[in-house]
């Protein structure tokens, strides 16, 4: 198999690490990036926002459970190159139908394993997140100059914007699953199946929007709320997402945003927004509600965050009203979390539908419902006085 081949991660800063190859052989480019989940592997593999990364995952042993139709979070894999260290012999999981490393090398995902990924690990924490590529196959054999060349003149994550690659190209819809109490409009910006899940079953209309669309499209579709997805990219090189966000915020729509979302709704709101050094990925990020005062255990996966003062509510200064820093890490209090306190918006940088867990979070989106019922009912309210 592929995983008997010599393969070679390269960093950006020089330092390389030799192993085998894993998947696809050939040769990737992307940012390093490192995941501490030690389950949910298929789940990262599939999430639109780890495009243009290669994602090293932490836990030693990977691919013990296989794969399988139902836990994928997209229709492929995203990630540019995978790095484990110990890629699972045999499977194990009765929902398995198949091997990890067969779903790599079908999708022609280029991986390493037998490195010692806790090494590279230490060296993207002390350096920061990098470009960098997997050579196998014809490309193990090339020199470490050409190898190294080819990492330095590759894409930077800062200032690119991937929205376009993976978006939708149709908008579809996903009913109600239940009571249907109204509709939301979700501009898909790497959106994971599990979130039109939770969004359905909580009673919307869920219709997911190409990142294209304009406002004049989206609010003639009428929805009683709007959402803002997940999604990989630098929020700095997405302006006209900010333009569309102000014009349903001016609307008075309700607005609930993930992730890449939550940093859009800060550069809405007129908050600047910087490439933190090796980013949040894994299961495991402690945030504080600061509305509740409850510690969650969070699903991330960022490497920008919103630079917007912690602490008393602030003026928002795009003049809309005063906002509030809602969620924090605890690990190094970066903002995770804002919440407008004069109009009807909030947002998270994590993930509360993450899908391996843990569901903490999940709690959120019970928060958006009431948000949209309380103005739909304060609408209602407002029309029979006038």
């Amino acid at each position: 198999m592929a995983r008997h081949e010599p393969a070679v991660l390269v960093l950006e800063d020089g330092s390389s690490y030799t192993g085998r190859a894993y998947g696809a052989t050939g040769r990737t480019l992307g940012e390093a990036v490192f995941a501490t989940g030690m389950t949910g592997y298929q789940e990262t593999l599939t999430d639109p926002s780890y495009a243009n990364q290669i994602v090293l995952m932490t836990a030693p042993h990977i691919g013990i459970t296989g794969v399988n139709d139902e836990d994928v979070e997209s229709a492929r894999i995203w990630v540019s190159g995978f790095v484990v260290r110990d890629p699972a012999r045999i499977v194990s999981n009765h929902r398995a139908n198949g091997t990890l490393d067969d779903r790599l090398l079908r999708e022609n995902i280029v991986g390493i394993s037998g490195i010692d990924t806790r090494a590279v690990t230490r060296r993207l924490r002390d350096a920061g997140a990098m470009r960098a590529g997997i050579f196998s196959g014809p490309d193990a054999a090339l020199s470490r100059e050409e190898q190294l060349a080819a990492v330095r003149t590759s894409t930077e994550m800062t200032g690119l914007n991937l929205s376009a690659d993976v978006s939708t190209r149709e908008a579809y819809l996903v009913p109600a699953d239940g009571e249907r109490i109204g509709s939301v409009a979700v501009l898909d910006l790497g959106v994971k199946s599990s979130t039109l899940r939770y969004l359905s079953a909580r009673g919307f209309d869920v219709h997911v929007l190409p990142q294209t669309i304009s406002a004049d499209e989206l609010l003639a579709l009428k929805p009683s709320a709007v959402f803002y997805s997940n999604g990989p990219g630098d929020p700095q090189a997405s302006d006209a997402h900010v333009e569309l966000l102000q014009a349903v915020l001016r609307d008075g729509l309700p607005f609930f945003g993930i992730c890449f979302g939550n940093q859009l709704l800060g550069r809405a709101l007129g908050f600047g927004t910087y490439k933190l050094p090796f980013g949040h990925r894994g299961i495991n990020q402690p945030v504080v509600d600061n509305t509740t005062g409850r510690v969650e255990i969070t699903s991330h996966n960022h490497g920008f965050a919103v630079d917007a003062p912690i602490g008393a509510p602030t003026q928002s200064p795009a003049g809309f009203g005063l906002v509030e820093v809602s969620h924090v890490n605890l690990n190094d209090n970066v903002v995770e979390g804002l919440r407008a306190l004069d109009i009807p918006a909030f947002s998270v940088q994590y993930h509360p539908e993450a899908a391996a867990g843990p569901h903490d979070a999940n709690y959120l989106f019970d928060r958006f419902r009431d948000m949209v019922l309380s103005h739909q009912a304060a609408t209602s309210s407002t029309s029979e006085e006038n």
